[in-house]
């Protein structure tokens, strides 16, 4: 196994890959990136078991095809501190140790074999979904917010998506909650085939971070338990959370007729300012609303707006 590749485009590559790996691992090879060479081709394929990433990339010198795996964060953590554009030297020496020569700079890393990787089957038998990136990227930003850290309950981990119909068009819906507060958001779609699901956490972050960097069409497919995200040459591949999500529209309020209606910015920038005072940022802003304003406290410092 022996090719040369440009920094820049391997780092790029790689930088995803962080997000995927876990730093601390029972398994030693989970911890590791297969890198493979074939068809004119290298892989880049990580995996925590929950999560697989892969992309493919095309501009790459090839002398001898091969695979190996060796560690995400060594090989990252390299690769940010050689020059841009530098080129990349690699050559397997033996199954336990891949050469990487660059500018003056000769490195020895450990790999580990690949038939300890894992290997993953492809398949899945549901439609495809063509969405818009920026858009479906906002619903993700908009909700992710509301995730809640309880490991009891599971089920709330995580983004639940599903389509809702509203003036006869359909709509994909992010709904997310930590039984504090809720977060909302849709975009319209042509499918209306898609069965639900809950997002896990990682894989809401880890598709914000890819989704920011591409401008490729987005296609997202599901099966009973794994849903695949394509955007140009990377795929991402995920389990979904066991469990039900709750009917969130039960608490959302369907007769208020109290709107408050308040320019943005001001209203983020007293709230910010107020909350500065409070000695735990976790207890709120009390909002008082009269005729003339709105005065925000917070009960720990006799502070208001």
């Amino acid at each position: 196994m022996q090719f040369s590749i440009k920094r820049d485009i391997l780092l790029k590559s790689l930088n995803f890959v962080q997000g995927v790996v876990e730093k601390k691992n029972t398994l030693p090879i989970l911890s590791n990136v297969l890198l493979q060479l074939k068809d004119n081709k290298l892989s880049i394929v990580a995996t925590d078991l929950d999560i697989i990433f892969y992309d493919e990339i095309s501009d790459v010198k090839i002398v001898n095809e091969g695979s190996t795996t060796t560690s995400a964060a060594i090989l990252y953590d390299i690769l940010r501190k050689i020059s841009s554009n530098s080129e990349l030297n690699f050559e397997l020496k033996s199954e336990n140790k891949i050469s990487l020569k660059s500018d003056n700079s000769v490195f020895n890393l450990l790999c580990l074999p690949t038939d300890n990787f894992p290997t993953f089957t492809d398949e899945f038998e549901g439609n495809e979904i063509s969405l818009n990136n920026l858009r479906f990227l906002k619903l993700l930003n908009k909700t992710r917010i509301s995730i809640s850290n309880d490991d009891t309950r599971h089920y709330l981990n995580g983004v639940f998506l599903h389509l809702t119909e509203a003036h006869g068009r359909n709509f994909l819906t992010g709904v997310a909650t930590d039984s504090h507060r809720l977060s909302s958001s849709s975009l319209e779609v042509d499918k209306n085939d898609f069965n639900p699901l809950i997002l896990p956490r990682k894989t809401v972050f880890q598709l914000c971070s890819l989704l920011s960097e591409s401008t490729e069409q987005l296609m997202m497919q599901s099966s009973e338990n794994k849903i695949k995200f394509t955007f140009g040459k990377i795929k991402l591949i995920s389990k979904v959370i066991d469990g039900k999500f709750p009917d969130y529209k039960k608490v959302v309020p369907t007769s208020n007729d109290k709107i408050l209606t308040v320019p943005s910015k001001e209203f983020i920038n007293s709230i910010e300012r107020v909350a500065s005072v409070s000695l735990d940022r976790k207890e709120g802003v009390k909002l008082a609303i009269n005729k003339d304003n709105v005065q925000l406290s917070v009960n720990s410092a006799n502070s208001g707006e």
